[in-house]
Parts: C-alpha cells; sequence; structure tokens
C-alpha cells in the first residue's frame, strides 16, 4: 500500500471520528477546519464514504450512515457476548474437561472470538482469534445450518475445500447435513477438519432469537469415544442456552409428562434430559 493511499485511509478514518460529537449534522468547511485539510479533499472523502454507507447527506449536511451503525451493533453483541459467554465457558470446561470456545461466522470462516484450553496434557491448540473453514466444523455448521436460505446457498456454492479424507465436499451432502443440525439442535465433526480431532456445537442465540455464535467443545478422538460425545452434546446444548439467557434470549418452556425439559424456539425442540443420540459412524460428522 502506498503512502498516499495510507495518508488516505488515515484521513477516512479522522473524518468519521469527527462525528463523534453526537452533532446533528456537520458540513464541509466546519470538517474541513477541524482536519486542517483542504474541501476538496474533505468533499473527495465525503462522497467516497457516502457511496459506501458509511456517511449519509441531506441538506442540513453530512451525518454517520446506517452502516456505521450497523458495525456499531456488531461490536457491541461481540463485547455483550465475551461478557455473557465467560462463566458459561468455565462451567462447560469443568463439566467435559475439554477445551471450549465460542465462534461467530465471518464470511466462509469461523472466528474464535473467546477460548479456554483443556488441563489435560494432551489438548488441541487453538488461539483466540484463529480462523477455520465454517463448512468442517461443528460451530460452522451450527451458523451455517441458521442462516436465511439465501445466504446458506451462497455458502453451499462456494468450493468446499477437503482438508481430510472426511471432510464433505459434496454441496448437497453438506445441505443435508446442516437441514440436520437445525432440525436436532446441535452439531458434530468428526475428522473432519483435522484428522483425530472431534467437536459438538451448539447455537447461542440473542434477545431476539437471531443465531449471533455457536458454543463448542474440542478433543482429541482418542479422548471421545461415542459415549462420552453423547455426554459432550447435552452439555454443550445446556451451555449455549445459558450463554443465551445472559444475552437476553427467553425461549418457551414446557413440562412434558416425562419430567424432561424441553425448550422450543425458532429451532424444532432440544431434550435437555436425556443425552441427545449420536450416531458413531463417519456421516454423523
Amino acid at each position: 500500500m502506498t503512502d498516499a493511499l495510507l495518508s488516505t485511509v488515515r484521513n477516512a478514518a479522522r473524518l468519521l471520528k469527527e462525528f463523534r460529537t453526537r452533532e446533528e449534522a456537520l458540513g464541509v468547511s466546519e470538517l474541513s477546519r477541524r482536519l486542517g485539510l483542504g474541501k476538496s479533499v474533505v468533499h473527495r472523502l465525503l462522497v467516497t464514504l457516502a457511496a459506501e454507507g458509511l456517511i449519509e447527506h441531506d441538506e442540513r449536511g453530512y451525518r454517520l450512515g446506517i452502516v456505521m451503525y450497523e458495525l456499531g451493533e456488531a461490536v457491541r453483541v461481540h463485547m455483550d457476548l465475551h461478557a455473557a459467554a465467560a462463566p458459561v465457558l468455565v462451567h462447560v470446561r469443568e463439566q467435559t474437561g475439554e477445551s471450549v470456545q465460542v465462534g461467530v461466522l465471518d464470511g466462509a470462516e469461523v472466528v474464535y472470538v473467546d477460548r479456554l484450553e483443556s488441563a489435560h496434557s494432551l489438548r488441541l491448540l487453538t488461539e483466540t482469534g484463529r480462523r477455520v473453514p465454517a463448512h468442517c466444523t461443528s460451530s460452522g455448521k451450527v451458523l451455517l445450518a441458521h442462516l436465511d436460505p439465501v445466504a446458506q446457498e451462497g455458502h453451499l456454492e462456494r468450493p468446499l475445500a477437503r482438508l481430510t479424507p472426511h471432510t464433505i465436499t459434496e454441496p448437497d451432502v453438506l445441505r443435508a447435513e446442516l437441514r440436520r443440525v437445525r432440525a436436532q439442535g446441535w452439531a458434530s465433526a468428526v475428522d473432519e477438519r483435522e484428522v483425530g480431532v472431534a467437536s459438538l456445537a451448539a447455537p447461542v442465540r440473542d434477545a431476539s432469537g437471531a443465531v449471533v455464535a455457536a458454543l463448542s467443545v474440542a478433543a482429541p478422538v482418542a479422548r471421545v469415544g461415542a459415549k462420552q460425545r453423547r455426554k459432550i452434546a447435552a452439555d454443550v446444548v445446556e451451555g449455549a442456552e445459558a450463554v443465551s439467557r445472559r444475552l437476553g434470549h427467553s425461549p418457551e418452556r414446557s413440562v412434558p409428562s416425562s419430567g424432561t425439559v424441553t425448550v422450543t424456539g425458532v429451532v424444532p425442540p432440544v431434550r435437555l434430559g436425556p443425552a441427545p443420540q449420536l450416531s458413531t459412524d463417519r456421516s454423523d460428522a
């Protein structure tokens, strides 16, 4: 990136920061004075930012655009998510003894925004901030499964990289897998991103019921066989629902005659009593 381009980006950032004063609107002359830039430079910056929805303009002047509001909401959600998830991550790690993380979808990748490592000497090393392909992780499957149909199809139209012999690379197979994940309320991935690694994830919802993240547990396959994965799946579902409640989500609850709590919301009911059934063959991964 050239020095001139860096300077333009820096000036655009400085210009946007001037709107933190909460004034109703600002004009070119006032912004020029505050920034120490020529009016023509300020005008070009404003026109470019307006084209991207970052700035809006009317007869009173310029103000922040709706895209800036959307960006601010995204930051707020992530900050709220960290506060809501922190104690739950500790609890789920204590329950499972394995590494637990929270991931969000960014394009075709999952970004882990919070993580607690397992206390085992043999553990998975995945640092906070790491990006992984969505189609071959349990968190990614959860997040893709809850996209609107148009957005989900857009992801399925992209090439699905094969990372291991067990990675799902056929769009129709992944589409069916996402339908199953949405119906049962959690996802699993065994040997799909990395041979020898298993993970299970469930959706985290905000106050509106929208899925904003996934809570997952990951461990070496050698340590978590089918029986352990059944238990972990239940722990992950309960943990994700606990984070959701801390974010303000209030699903409708009922207690059937069996005494098992059933939670109903946007997805079909998820039973929190007996551990969910988990197939041991690779098609369940």
